[in-house]
């Protein structure tokens, strides 16, 4: 339970242009709370603090304060942490100075919360014709990624629940993308087999209902994606490696060179992808010591098909010996094309129909992650003001 006089919840309102009147409506919702507002924004310094005035987020210029990046980047964390409580403006900021006033924030056991770049006329609420008056629940991802992205979306996501005393629902982020298939298949429902390939994760699950998973199998060091970037970094193709050994390997030969595909023993679910981004940078080390060149499109082809392979394999063994007859896949690495054709050909081989999310639905994104909350929010999940980020989240974990 929140209390204004023991807490600090710091908002963090982008307002941009004109002061919106619904903006202005939460920044007073939070200060009758007894909650401090910051506001966070690109915008000159003089422009700010004229227009955190009109919202009602500076009332007192003499006892509260507005910083620039400039100014903000010169403080250290114990300078910065000692004045947070008077801070109201930040202008001409940066991306990472919402996450350094989040972290700090917390350090000083301070519940936190962040909106972000204006929320009250966000494009994905124009675009649905909504405004956050129609909104029933917010979705925010909590894990597993990277602490410093968790921390910004959970805090934002708790401000706005707060202000508008929303329930807040957390989301793994894997299953989010397993929910990036509801999205254009309303016909898919559980149970089915779905292979979660992404760049830190490789799993094949049952999905035995919405937001319950049975693991059959998950890489042994690793993931698929991860090798894809390693690779693409071998061959100075740059990050992000999947879409750029995706679109080289159209021009190169899958089988000028055989790299390995490996199999776990005791677990024929299992994946392990180490031993072919090592294979890869062996031919590459070879070459270089004989003075060869090499075809970097022959590589990227070559390296692409033993991966594809074994994700294929997996997961049609894994649905001929449990019975599935529904086949998903989730997940960035699911936009690749060679691995969209090679299930789809597999699966339709089989008689399994087989779904995949559109490749702007297999990147991380929203709208999966509202998927998954609206299937959490029917089964009742709610979470409290106290959830923070996770980044070692396990799948199925709550």
């Amino acid at each position: 339970k929140i209390r204004g006089d023991q807490i600090l919840l710091m908002a963090v309102l982008c307002l941009r242009d004109n002061v919106r009147s619904d903006a202005v409506e939460t920044v007073n919702v939070l200060r009758k709370a007894g909650i401090q507002v910051v506001m966070v924004t690109g915008d000159a310094e003089e422009t700010a603090v004229a227009i955190a005035k009109e919202a009602g987020i500076i009332e007192d210029e003499k006892t509260e304060l507005a910083l620039t990046h400039d100014e903000m980047e010169q403080m250290t964390d114990d300078e910065l942490k000692e004045v947070l409580p008077k801070l109201r403006v930040v202008s001409r900021a940066k991306p990472l100075d919402k996450k350094r006033l989040v972290t700090l924030a917390q350090e000083r056991e301070d519940v936190c919360g962040m909106t972000g770049d204006g929320v009250n006329d966000a494009p994905a609420l124009k675009q649905a014709d909504v405004t956050l008056d129609d909104i029933t629940a917010i979705g925010v991802t909590y894990g597993p990624g990277l602490v410093g992205a968790l921390l910004v979306g959970v805090a934002e996501a708790k401000a706005i629940a707060y202000a508008r005393n929303l329930p807040l629902v957390g989301v793994h982020h894997i299953e989010g993308h397993v929910s990036a298939n509801y999205i254009e298949h309303p016909d898919l429902e559980p149970p089915f087999l779905c292979a979660i390939v992404s760049g830190g994760h490789t799993h094949l699950v049952i999905v035995k209902d919405y937001g319950q998973f049975e693991i059959l199998g998950r890489t042994r060091d690793d993931a698929a994606g991860e090798a894809f970037d390693k690779v693409a970094r071998a061959i100075g193709l740059g990050y992000p490696g999947g879409p750029k050994i995706d679109k080289l390997a159209k021009e190169g030969n899958p089988d000028a060179i055989e790299f390995p595909r490996a199999k776990i023993g005791e677990n024929p679910y299992d994946f392990s992808f180490s031993g072919v981004k090592s294979a890869v940078l062996n031919y590459l080390n070879g070459a270089k010591m004989k003075g060869e060149e090499v075809n970097r499109a022959d590589i990227a082809a070559s390296f692409q098909k033993a991966v594809v392979d074994v994700l294929v394999e997996h997961t049609m063994q894994a649905a001929a010996d449990f019975g599935m007859k529904k086949v998903a896949i989730a997940g960035g690495v699911a936009s690749n094309g060679a691995l969209r054709t090679a299930m789809e050909k597999a699966c339709t081989e089989r008689g399994y129909k087989f779904y995949r999310p559109s490749p702007i639905f297999c990147t991380d994104n929203a709208a999966m992650i509202g998927v998954a909350a609206y299937y959490e929010y029917i089964r009742g999940t709610r979470h409290s003001w106290d959830l923070n980020a996770v980044p070692n989240l396990k799948l199925g974990e709550r």
